[in-house]
C-alpha cells in the first residue's frame, strides 16, 4: 500500500517543503553526473559515517577528517537512489506542507533540521564503528512525520492499494502508528550485518521520530489554528 495524499488542506503555500523537494532533486541529478568512484567519495566525504565521530584516528588516516559537523547538514540531501529519492520526497509532499503550515516557515527548516541532527546523532550512537555512510532526508522526514503523528491524528490518509484500483482511508494515527512501530522493530532487531535492511539507518529514522514527537511543540507559530482532517476529500 502507498500512501497517496491526505485530507488536510494547506491555508499557506509551503516554500520550504517545496524548496526542500526540487533541492534533493537537483543534488541527485548533479550526483548522476559523477563516476562511482567520485560519487562513493562524495557520500563519504558529504555523507555521516558513524566511525568518522566514533574513531577520530581511523577518519583521520582515512582521509575524511575529524569531527566535522557540515555532513549532519549535506547528508540529508544526499540519496543513494531514484527510488530512495522518490520516496523521501513523497512523503515529505503529503506530511511537510501541513507541518509547515502550522510552524512557518522559518520555524520548520528549523525543526527540520533538528530532527536531521538527532536522526544522525542517535545513529552515531547505535553504531559508533559503522563505516557505510548514512545518507538521505529520511531522519528528517521520521521527525516531520512524527509531528503529524501528533499535530493531526484524525485526519486521514488516502492510502492506493498496489495493482489495483482501490484507494482505501486510514486514520493518519493509524498509518503513522503503524509506520512508527515498524521504525521501531527494525532498530531494535534489523540491524544484523548482512541481514535484510542491514543498510538501513534504522536508529537514525527513530531519532528523527523521538525528536519531532518531543519537540514539535516548540516550533508552532502562535496564530495558525489546528484542523482535524475529518472533512476528507471524496
Amino acid at each position: 500500500m502507498i500512501p497517496y495524499r491526505d485530507s488536510i488542506p494547506c491555508e499557506h503555500t509551503p516554500w520550504v517543503t517545496w524548496s526542500l523537494i526540487v533541492l534533493n532533486f537537483a543534488v541527485f541529478l548533479v550526483c548522476l553526473t559523477l563516476d562511482s568512484d567520485t560519487l562513493t567519495r562524495v557520500y563519504h566525504l558529504f555523507g555521516v559515517v558513524p566511525a568518522r565521530y566514533g574513531h577520530p584516528e581511523w577518519a583521520e588516516l582515512t582521509g575524511l577528517g575529524r569531527n566535522d559537523p557540515a555532513p549532519f547538514v549535506t547528508s540529508m540531501f544526499l540519496h543513494g537512489s531514484g527510488l530512495h529519492l522518490v520516496t523521501n520526497m513523497w512523503m515529505l509532499w503529503i506530511f511537510g506542507d501541513n507541518v509547515e503550515d502550522r510552524m512557518g516557515a522559518v520555524r520548520f527548516i528549523s525543526f527540520y533540521l533538528l530532527s536531521g541532527f538527532a536522526a544522525a546523532g542517535l545513529q552515531i550512537h547505535a553504531d559508533p564503528d559503522a563505516t557505510a555512510p548514512m545518507i538521505g532526508a529520511s531522519g528528517a522526514l521520521a521527525g516531520v512525520m512524527g509531528a503529524y503523528f501528533f499535530m493531526y491524528p484524525y485526519a486521514r490518509i488516502i492510502i492506493w492499494v498496489v495493482f489495483m484500483p482501490l484507494f482505501v482511508q486510514l486514520p493518519a494515527v493509524a498509518f503513522l502508528g503503524a509506520w512508527i512501530i515498524f521504525q521501531m522493530y527494525k532498530a531494535t532487531t534489523g540491524m544484523v550485518i548482512g541481514g535484510e535492511y542491514a543498510d538501513v539507518a534504522w536508529w537514525g529514522h527513530l531519532g528523527g521520530i523521538i525528536t519531532g514527537m518531543a519537540t514539535y511543540r516548540l516550533f508552532l507559530l502562535p496564530g495558525r489554528g489546528y484542523r482535524s482532517g475529518f472533512d476528507a476529500p471524496r
